[in-house]
């Protein structure tokens, strides 16, 4: 089941961020991008640049070097904190080798003198938008993610990078989280897209025929799941599930790029890209004798890891209207949910993450009674515990009560200490700690007898 699958979007023009504090050089910087069909934001000053990366999700940045406030460096800076891999191009009235040196050692793509020729602009802009990976002016390759999340568009960016070589990938993260969606999404990306993408679930292997399944037989002319990802992207799903025994010939395969001999005889080359994807922490898994070591280093030669569904929750009201439009309602009704119980979805725990949501909401759809999901029929399926945030009334108190304690403990009970360093009078102090029935004796050392 994929757990982001939705339909791809239109081709689309790359999408340029310029940025320049002078307003007649932005608009011309501006014009001359948009005339070769670039969609251009002009923006005046770095802040609002910042602002922008997650709404418009710029694929390359053009900026001036000198301006107020926060200055291209410290854009650039920045930028590569939030979006790696995002390329930026400077621009400096004031063309120096200083100034040249600066922009290079920081990570700038290239560095570029006012007054800048048109044509000089837009060769830097088309190598650094091939370089950063921009698929084929396509936002197919990251079609089966929904998100508005910027926890999820920095992994994604990491993908993106990912894609652009044939680095194997290592994809960790919780059971649901999306694993095989990135991996799915970092072979869309990559040169690779038009070959096969083959996805090993590794869990669901039994007994002998696991090697079998991946790497074939002799009988089969090697044809297992790793022959028959050649030309494309072999996803090992859940790794850490493969035996030891299995282990060993994987690692073998993907040392030598070769069938081992006892499988098919020949020792046939295999050309496939490999992303593996794990719930578990390979590295404890090692020092436990469960997971290879030499595996793991050949698997793990760039790592993304997927975030649990509570570190974005802003994705959650998007991620329902999403699966509610995947549901075929018996009836022909459109379904929506009532405020209160997106409310209730959206401060719920999801260990099981976004496969857990989806399954919730397929099963409120199918039971509810008329066309708008009520609170109730959302809690019947995720239960009644299920809320992960307290209101803010709570947290405040809980909040309060532990600083009362912490402060209690660091001054051994002493109240006159423990003031001063909450910066209250002794008089306040004293009915916090008797609100939050706290009583300065209990945290007062006491000698032994």
């Amino acid at each position: 089941m994929a757990l982001y699958t939705r339909k791809a979007k239109q081709k689309r023009p790359p999408r340029i961020l310029a940025v320049d504090d002078d307003p007649g050089l932005l608009r011309l910087l501006s014009i001359r991008l948009r005339s070769e069909n670039y969609e251009v934001l002009p923006v005046s000053n770095g802040h609002d640049a910042l602002a922008q990366l997650d709404q418009f999700r710029p694929d390359l940045v053009v900026t001036d070097l000198r301006m107020d406030r926060m200055d291209g460096i410290a854009l650039l800076e920045e930028i590569q904190i939030r979006r790696p891999g995002l390329k930026v191009i400077l621009l400096t009235a004031h063309g120096s080798i200083p100034d040249a040196v600066r922009a290079t050692q920081s990570g700038a793509f290239s560095f570029l003198t006012k007054p800048v020729e048109k044509q000089q602009l837009l060769d830097q802009v088309q190598k650094a938008l091939k370089v950063s990976g921009f698929a084929a002016i396509d936002e197919a390759w990251r079609a089966g993610i929904v998100t508005r999340s910027p926890v999820i568009e920095q992994r994604l960016g990491q993908a993106q990078m990912a894609a652009a070589s044939d680095a194997r990938v290592l994809i960790t993260g919780e059971a649901g989280t999306g694993k095989k969606a990135f991996a799915a999404a970092i072979h869309a990306a990559s040169s690779r897209r038009d070959g096969p993408l083959v996805i090993a679930a590794c869990a669901e292997f039994t007994g002998s025929d696991i090697e079998h399944d991946l790497f074939g037989t002799i009988e089969s002319g090697g044809r297992g799941l790793v022959n028959a990802a050649n030309g494309g992207t072999l996803v090992l799903d859940e790794v850490a599930d493969l035996p030891l025994s299995v282990q060993a010939r994987l690692a073998r395969a993907l040392a030598d790029h070769r069938l081992p001999d006892e499988a098919n005889g020949q020792g046939t080359h295999f050309d496939a890209r490999v992303i593996a994807t794990s719930r578990s922490d390979l590295a404890h898994l090692v020092a436990q004798g469960l997971f290879r070591e030499d595996l793991l280093y050949l698997l793990n030669t760039l790592q993304i890891e997927v975030p649990t569904l509570a570190r974005h929750r802003e994705d959650i009201p998007l991620l329902v209207a999403h699966f509610l439009e995947l549901v075929q309602d018996p009836m022909g009704r459109r379904l929506s949910y009532a405020p209160d119980a997106i409310e209730f979805l959206a401060t719920a725990e999801w260990p099981g993450n976004v496969r857990q949501l989806e399954t919730v909401v397929r099963q409120n759809a199918a039971l509810t009674p008329s066309p708008v999901i009520s609170r109730e029929i959302a809690k019947s399926a995720v239960g009644e515990g299920a809320s992960a945030l307290p209101s803010y009334d709570d947290a405040r108190e809980e909040f309060t009560r532990n600083y009362l304690v912490q402060l209690l403990q660091i001054t051994g009970g002493n109240v006159s200490q423990a003031a001063r360093l909450a910066k209250r009078n002794r008089t306040d102090f004293y009915k916090l700690l008797n609100r939050h029935q706290l009583s300065p004796e209990d945290f007062k050392s006491r000698s032994s007898d």
